[in-house]
């Protein structure tokens, strides 16, 4: 005999719209901490080679907000 217990509630809208909120917050708050060392790097590797580097440093910050809020969010 198989006894199955269902403790999770369906979530309601209201909760998915605070995670999804809060994912935002977070995601804002790390490309605001990884926009400046981004176009630090980005200076630094332009004036190393004397050219400008393929990406800028707003897609290179938006690359590692991407990366890393995700792996917040799973921990």
């Amino acid at each position: 005999m198989t006894y199955f217990i269902d403790d999770h509630k369906p979530r309601s809208r209201a909760s998915y719209a605070s995670e999804k909120r809060e994912y935002y917050v977070y995601f804002a708050l790390i490309f605001a901490a990884t926009l400046p060392l981004a176009c630090l790097t980005w200076v630094l590797s332009a004036a190393r080679r004397m050219e400008l580097p393929a990406s800028g440093p707003i897609k290179s910050a938006w690359s590692q907000t991407q990366i890393i809020t995700p792996r917040i969010f799973s921990a």
